[in-house]
């Protein structure tokens, strides 16, 4: 069970970018917009329709943002971990929420009302600024996904997934590391846009060619620089 007592709300605000710069007086007037919120997993946070008052920032957990399609097929969007947040864009435009938001583990939430952050922005251009650059990250990383999915085969998205951590002319580069996927092997699938059956014949493609080694969750990566030039 997660215990809530003893957090420290402005100062976990103060660790994220979106309010790292703000005065502790900022920072406790903040907290005062914000709700903790335990989650077991499986449980929904949102649903396609539920009013949207508030943005969310994990703090322990993830989540997952999907969508379904008419014949029941689940499309996850995005993959939230500890310290992003999801439904800014939503809060600002004052619509219903477009995806349905559910728990992957066990998850504590912060819920950050709408007014108070509206009142930051008008007190503070510059929270404001901070506000339109976290949302241009986000449509960037989304612009992203749709270039991926259009120009991409699936052997080059699971092997960017995989590569996703790693520098292209990092220290890793000709030596071994190992990925632990976050969730199941079909919610991955699922983020790349391909189906659970495709992804692991990839994998078995690539242990084929010994660039892999997979062991559950765990993928061996035994050359990060082969595998990234690897040509299906």
């Amino acid at each position: 069970m997660l215990d809530t007592r003893p957090f420290d709300i402005p100062r976990f605000l103060a660790r994220l970018p979106l309010f790292s710069d703000l005065a502790p007086q900022e920072l406790e007037r903040l907290a005062g917009g914000c709700q903790l919120r335990r989650f077991q997993r499986g449980d929904m946070v949102l649903h396609i329709g539920d009013p949207c008052d508030a943005f969310h920032v994990v703090v322990v957990g993830q989540v997952k943002l999907f969508v379904l399609s008419p014949a029941g097929q689940e499309k996850v969007i995005e993959l939230i971990g500890p310290g992003a947040s999801f439904a800014e864009a939503l809060m600002f435009l004052g619509r219903p929420c477009m995806v349905n938001a559910q728990t992957l583990a066990d998850s504590l939430l912060l819920t950050v009302q709408r007014r108070a952050v509206i009142e930051e922005v008008k007190r503070d251009d510059r929270f404001a600024m901070r506000m339109l650059a976290g949302l241009s990250r986000r449509l960037h990383g989304l612009v992203h996904d749709v270039q991926a999915y259009a120009l991409q085969n699936g052997v080059q998205r699971v092997i960017g997934y995989l590569l996703r951590d790693q520098a292209p002319d990092g220290p890793g580069q000709g030596q071994a590391v190992t990925v632990s996927l976050p969730v199941s092997k079909a919610t991955v699938a699922s983020r790349l846009s391909l189906t659970p059956e495709y992804f692991s014949r990839v994998l078995r493609e690539l242990e084929d060619a010994e660039l892999i080694e997979v062991d559950k969750r765990d993928i061996r990566i035994r050359d990060v620089k082969l595998l990234a030039a690897y040509q299906a």
